[in-house]
């Protein structure tokens, strides 16, 4: 049996015991992970996933991709060129089973792509309890003075103000925040190849470099 998954933006046909390289998992080597976006198994076709179908894999290790080169150049009077390698990080894995049914149910962490930065999920805010009804208090009774709005936090609970950061408005900062990241710590710590990784991904177009994020950010964990 075949089937057809979707991780990292690519779709894959794959059968059990096939060795795929696929962009970076959140997990490590000797981890189960299971692909939950199946489009195809056998003769079923998704519309457009296959409800109940997975692709469960074990992670080989984390390696990275063939090393390519960037370059760019400006074409005015006092244009610049910049000449910049990547590796794309990936992850090599083996595909164990693939299931027609009951994927949702199997228990298996699902594999979620993640490039350096792994997101947490949000906590669930805890429901509230009804209040319970008073009587009617007598119409000499004062009435109670609504209690004033907290004022907004500045920054995210746990987290940095990152519009701190030049460059970086409201709209970045959730596409960070979606990522994981939420402290200038984080980006002060990323490596060229997060950068790259970052950059691709959220489709930056080279802002992370030119902006000098990583000093900026270095100099506000600071203080």
């Amino acid at each position: 049996m075949f089937a057809v998954l979707k991780t990292g933006g690519k779709q894959y046909k794959v059968t059990s015991g096939d060795v795929l390289r696929v962009e970076k998992l959140a997990a490590n080597a000797g981890d189960k992970v299971q692909f939950n976006e199946i489009l195809m198994v056998g003769a079923t076709v998704g519309t457009p996933l296959v409800e109940g179908a997975g692709v469960q894999a074990e992670v080989i290790d984390q390696i990275k991709g063939e090393k390519t080169i960037n370059f760019v150049k400006r074409r005015r009077k006092h244009g610049s060129q910049r000449k910049k390698g990547h590796r794309q990080q990936l992850t090599l894995v083996r595909i164990a089973d693939i299931l027609e049914k009951g994927a949702d149910k199997s228990g298996v962490m699902a594999a979620v792509s993640g490039a350096g930065v792994v997101a947490t999920p949000a906590a669930k805010p805890a429901a509230k309890k009804a209040a319970p009804k008073k009587d009617a208090a007598p119409k000499a009774e004062a009435k109670a003075e609504k209690p004033k709005a907290a004022p907004k936090a500045k920054k995210a609970e746990g987290g940095d103000d990152l519009t701190q950061i030049s460059g970086v408005g409201p709209v970045i900062v959730k596409k960070l925040h979606a990522e994981g990241v939420t402290t200038f710590a984080q980006i002060a710590a990323w490596t060229p190849e997060d950068v790259a990784a970052m950059d691709e991904k959220l489709n930056f177009k080279g802002r992370i470099d030119r902006d000098d994020w990583l000093k900026q950010a270095a100099k506000l964990a600071k203080g």
